[in-house]
């Protein structure tokens, strides 16, 4: 493995959890978002000033101690400001042979064209196997569908999505190992 570098602006991380995509996750919740949805999930997360700095390294720690994680899920705030920031650790955690799931309040659509000014973000995408993306809308809220907030969220194959000219999407009943 290699030596990672760099640090991240985090609200926190949660170790262990069965709610934040498929299999057991460690997920990890960045700092600051813009889309400041109504009735949000996670409102402390949008202050991009709040929180603290982490160090890659440390987060990659906590990953090896805990032999049962399936995956890891960037969560936020919104991860995609924070692409360059994440590059690193993803690319680590795809090395490891770890799922990654990103929630994003931007949709696929809109991560492509910020992409064309902010090359991180398809870089980020291209590390993803499951991308759940769209703001939270309250009057849509959901508790039937698995890892969704809200019924305008997908939750799309990334792997299978990128390079063509259609969103795939992934059934919550399928393995999330074929990702």
């Amino acid at each position: 493995m290699a030596e990672v570098h760099g640090t991240l602006r985090i609200a926190g991380i949660e170790p262990e959890s069965f709610v934040d995509g498929p299999g057991i996750r460690m997920t990890i919740f960045v700092q600051g978002c813009p889309h400041h949805c109504p009735e949000c999930h996670n409102p402390q997360t949008h202050d991009f000033k709040s929180g603290h700095n982490i160090d890659i390294a440390e987060i990659l720690e906590m990953i090896s101690e805990n032999e049962l994680l399936d995956g890891i899920t960037f969560s936020g705030g919104e991860p995609f400001c924070h692409a360059a920031a994440l590059l690193p650790l993803a690319r680590e955690i795809r090395e490891r042979g770890y799922h990654l799931t990103i929630y994003s309040g931007y949709t696929y659509e809109e991560l492509l064209e910020k992409s064309k000014t902010e090359p991180a973000i398809l870089e980020l995408l291209a590390f993803a196997n499951l991308l759940i993306d769209g703001r939270f809308i309250f009057a849509e809220k959901t508790l039937d569908v698995p890892f969704k907030g809200s019924l305008n969220q997908r939750l799309i194959d990334v792997q299978a999505t990128l390079g063509k000219d259609r969103v795939v999407l992934w059934n919550p009943g399928e393995d999330y190992k074929d990702l």
